[in-house]
């Protein structure tokens, strides 16, 4: 019905957004994700005017309206609502704790760990998420690992066999998939050994 809605950001929560569009306020529930991508600086007396894309949930006995900050966050909610047993609840609680392309990321190198630690999401759900969604998450990356915008940490090394191998080996010291590919992300793999890709990938982890 709404593709999406454009008007005065009146109130914000942290799940929830109110929009006035030409004098109606409309309710929006909105991820942690939407939330941050508002604007800080807002004023009572000229409140900012944003744009959210919507998506209208329709059940028996309620109507509840969803906004996103962007069009890649309700695509990604969208997929996410088509697993079996994750409804539009489960599917905000995992935006508000990755953004899309990090939840891209963490479905496509079967990164369950990350997924279940989003609030009311198991590793069974996890594990659910990525067999469904992985074929299809890759298949939109033309078989590629997703990459991260630069400011989330800038992109991730294309796949080769140096890179796997590395990844596969921090994997066994007890690292996860996505911790590994971002401790490895800016280095120059043609360049370096196998030993030195694991030596300095395991100086990075031990920081953090």
């Amino acid at each position: 019905m709404f593709y999406y809605l454009c008007g005065k950001l009146t109130y914000l929560e942290n799940a929830f957004a109110v929009i006035d569009v030409g004098g109606v306020g409309y309710k929006l529930t909105v991820s942690g994700t939407t939330y941050d991508a508002m604007p800080a600086s807002r004023s009572v007396k000229d409140p900012p005017t944003v744009k959210l894309f919507t998506y209208m949930a329709v059940r028996e006995d309620d109507i509840e309206l969803f906004g996103f900050a962007t069009e890649t966050e309700l695509s990604t909610f969208k997929l996410l609502i088509t697993v079996s047993g994750v409804g539009p609840k489960a599917a905000m609680s995992i935006l508000s704790f990755l953004t899309p392309e990090k939840f891209a990321l963490a479905v496509c190198t079967d990164d369950k760990k990350t997924i279940s630690k989003a609030n009311g999401i198991g590793p069974k759900t996890a594990a659910r998420i990525i067999l469904e969604l992985k074929d299809k998450l890759l298949k939109s990356q033309g078989g590629d690992l997703p990459t991260l915008p630069s400011s989330q940490g800038a992109s991730v090394p294309p796949k080769n066999e140096k890179l796997s191998e590395a990844v596969d080996a921090l994997m066994v010291l007890g690292y996860s998939r996505a911790e590994a590919l971002a401790a490895i992300k800016d280095m120059d793999l043609s360049k370096m050994e196998l030993e030195e890709i694991i030596r300095l990938s395991l100086k990075k982890l031990m920081k953090y």
